[in-house]
């Protein structure tokens, strides 16, 4: 009896696994710019199923990543318009002004302030909305999560193990290691860096790793931040404080981005909690009164990485499968949203005029609105890096007066406020605050 149930039970399986699912868009990869792409695309009517390799709620555990993102004000209106904001505002502090200086370490290894000349930007010098906003990785990833129900066009298929991808002239065909298969028009990498879709399409990267590791963490100060974030350049890299909301117990916070020289990151990281709190105080100062870490700390490498193309035969990569940048302007998830804000406008506006959602003029049309944005921040983050990593004398005085030239020049400093804001340039309808 036991024997013909197994039978039974196998052959139900079998059954299964062999009844494909039917789909329009396969997104392979369940992180914070496939889940939004997802989100986004059910939320118009477009039927697809994600499939990620981890379980969802593992994703949401306080130890599974500890950064914080800042949320660009164009950023902000897509994930608005998309219906996804509602879940994340309230953990969402606005980012009123940036203060951007070249902070200095004296001979000694002590804190001598920033350098006399540095950049301002005030949020009432661009109509008075916030600059952006700081919201943690893991409130951002709860909010995607409790979108998914809400979404009857979406599947997601977590954890679940891509075992082969077949990208045929009329379609594509996903098959599970266990067994199951997802058909659709398109299929769309966002499994991040090391994407496996983007190298078994034999698409090559330009990639570098940085001589730097970055150090992420949470803090505690005294003083209110007053929705200031700060960017210290130091000669082993920037050193960022960014406000974060008050937490449950009135304390204020903010996130730390350490730059920090790859070869002192693991005794850094080896230090106890209040000698690591005294390295950060070292570097910031006492503006924000005593600081102390809160939490546990997480360590990032750094590199750069942009592949040479976004598409292939029935493929499109979204956010780090496409490129990865330095984390110094704060601007690798706004690009991944744009990703997002431009594939989901192609490929909506494809299916309403009954277009295949894989054909090639519609994969195309997505990689040249993108490419251009995307590598000009690239290159501007690297430099950018390279400018204000040092401590050469003539370099130092040059930077210094170029951020003060900037304060002084107002036109261009609206413009570059407004494109640190994700607001200029060719923008989607998502960007834009306009729903599909």
């Amino acid at each position: 009896m036991v024997a013909e149930d197994s039978v039974a039970e196998d052959s139900v399986a079998r059954e299964a696994a062999a009844e494909a699912i039917e789909t329009e868009v396969l997104i392979v990869g369940g992180g914070m710019v496939g889940l939004t792409l997802a989100c986004t695309l059910a939320g118009a009517g477009v039927p697809a199923v994600v499939l990620e390799r981890r379980a969802l709620a593992d994703t949401v555990e306080g130890a599974f990543d500890g950064r914080a993102s800042a949320i660009a004000q164009g950023s902000r209106q897509a994930l608005e318009a998309a219906g996804l904001w509602a879940g994340m505002a309230a953990q969402a502090q606005p980012i009123l002004d940036i203060r951007v200086s070249d902070g200095q370490l004296g001979d000694a290894g002590l804190w001598e302030g920033a350098a006399p000349l540095f950049l301002h930007y005030d949020h009432r010098e661009v109509g008075g909305l916030p600059l952006g906003y700081i919201v943690e990785n893991r409130v951002i990833r709860l909010a995607l999560n409790a979108a998914l129900a809400e979404r009857p066009a979406l599947s997601v298929l977590a954890p679940a193990v891509l075992e082969d991808l077949d990208r045929g002239p009329a379609g594509v065909e996903a098959r599970l290691a266990d067994g199951r298969r997802i058909r659709a028009q398109v299929a769309i990498g966002a499994e991040g860096r090391r994407s496996r879709l983007r190298a078994e399409a034999g698409i090559r990267c330009a990639e570098w790793s940085y001589p730097q590791t970055g150090i992420v963490c949470t803090i505690a100060h005294e003083e209110p931040h007053n929705g200031v974030a700060h960017e210290h350049f130091l000669p082993a890299g920037p050193f960022a404080v960014l406000p974060m909301v008050d937490d449950d117990r009135g304390r204020h916070r903010s996130s730390i981005v350490w730059t920090e020289r790859r070869d002192l990151v693991e005794a850094m990281l080896a230090l106890d909690d209040a000698a690591f709190s005294a390295e950060m105080q070292r570097r910031f100062g006492d503006s924000l009164g005593r600081i102390r870490l809160l939490g546990r700390r997480w360590s990032y490498p750094l590199s750069l990485l942009h592949a040479e193309r976004y598409v292939d035969r029935r493929l499109a990569l979204v956010g780090d499968a496409a490129h990865g940048i330095h984390p110094i302007a704060g601007q690798g998830l706004n690009l991944g949203l744009r990703d997002v804000a431009a594939l989901a406008e192609t490929l909506v506006d494809a299916r309403r005029l009954g277009l295949d959602l894989g054909g090639g003029p519609v994969l195309a049309r997505y990689q040249r609105w993108r490419r251009f944005d995307n590598v000009v921040l690239t290159l501007v983050t690297d430099g950018l890096n390279r400018l204000f990593s040092n401590d050469i004398g003539p370099l130092r005085l040059a930077r210094d007066l170029g951020l003060a030239a900037v304060g002084r020049i107002a036109p261009l400093k609206r413009l570059l406020m407004r494109h640190a804001m994700g607001l200029e340039g060719d923008l989607p309808r998502l960007i834009r605050g306009q729903p599909l």
